[in-house]
């Protein structure tokens, strides 16, 4: 099982600031490769920047579904709506986030 570090609220990576329904993955930080469900866990219980992902390394696994701990590339991430592997939805309203994990050029 992939470790996703940050004030979790349950098994399937969701956390204090965002629990609906479908916030259900966790982001692998570019800067100290650790999962973690947002950017915001990431700033509270880290002592460095954030770093974004350059899209030359889109194809890197960096996203896991919380519910089935399958590990996605970003790409991959980046062109479905649910998980590939078990069909659970993940919350669209995540992409207004894209910017602070991915680089936009």
């Amino acid at each position: 099982m992939i470790t996703v570090y940050g004030p979790t609220v349950d098994q399937e990576t969701r956390c204090v600031h965002y629990h609906s329904e479908k916030d259900i993955i966790a982001i692998r930080f570019k800067c100290c490769d650790k999962y973690y469900p947002c950017y915001e866990c990431h700033d509270a219980c880290e002592d460095h920047q954030r770093a974004v992902w350059p899209k030359a390394e889109w194809n890197e696994k960096a996203i896991l579904c919380g519910v089935c701990q399958t590990e996605l590339t970003i790409n991959e991430y980046q062109s479905v709506t649910h998980c590939p592997t078990c069909k659970s939805a993940f919350n669209e309203g995540c992409k207004t986030h894209y910017h602070l994990y991915f680089a936009t050029r």
